[in-house]
């Protein structure tokens, strides 16, 4: 009787390949068909998503956290306001409940968190761990409290212009502000809408 000969070559080997989480983004990645136009679009915004991994040193993921669609958090929202002064008799009925999603974030697909580190910012009540909630969608001009990457590393800070001269300012006069030059690479990430402070 013959006998069929097997196939030692091919197909899956226990252990092969590349490691999950070995890619330089320390998560998996897929194959993606994108139009011509975006090639070189999307092959830089992986550059700096790169550059800034490694500047950070610690996966992005611990700083950066992009909106899903959160599950409705309705919560009820009283009339009566809360006296900071005196007090005043308080109103007994809800006015209507609240979802704190809508509250905080108008454009889900634009929105992501930030996690606040330093004092720089805390004339605009910005503190050391406070979430922030950015906005990628707003339109970015002098006076708006922006997040950006500059030079690879994350920082918040408040855009304006002086004389036709761009700067990152702090919101502390013990830090100093940053006059943007052509030797700085910034890349702004999107606009800070609200801060999420724990007392």
């Amino acid at each position: 009787m013959t006998q069929l000969k097997t196939e030692t070559r091919g197909g899956a080997r226990p252990n092969a390949g590349r490691k999950k989480g070995s890619s330089p983004y320390k998560e998996s990645t897929q194959a993606l068909r994108v139009p011509d136009s975006l090639v070189l679009p999307i092959k830089k915004l992986l550059e700096q998503r790169k550059a800034q991994l490694e500047a950070l040193g610690k996966m992005t993921t611990e700083l950066y956290f992009p909106t899903q669609a959160p599950p409705l958090c309705v919560l009820p929202l009283f009339a009566g306001k809360v006296a900071a002064g005196f007090p005043s008799p308080a109103d007994d009925y809800v006015e209507k409940n609240l979802d704190l999603n809508e509250l905080l974030v108008q454009k889900p697909a634009a929105t992501f968190f930030v996690r606040a580190q330093g004092e720089s910012m805390l004339g605009a009540g910005i503190h050391p761990n406070d979430i922030l909630v950015v906005d990628r969608s707003i339109e970015v001009t002098p006076g708006k409290i922006v997040i950006c990457a500059l030079n690879g590393e994350l920082t918040v800070k408040r855009l304006d212009c002086i004389n036709e001269q761009w700067l990152l300012k702090a919101e502390n006069p013990a830090y100093a502000d940053i006059i943007l030059h052509d030797e700085l690479e910034m890349v702004v990430w999107g606009v800070v809408t609200n801060v999420i402070h724990s007392l």
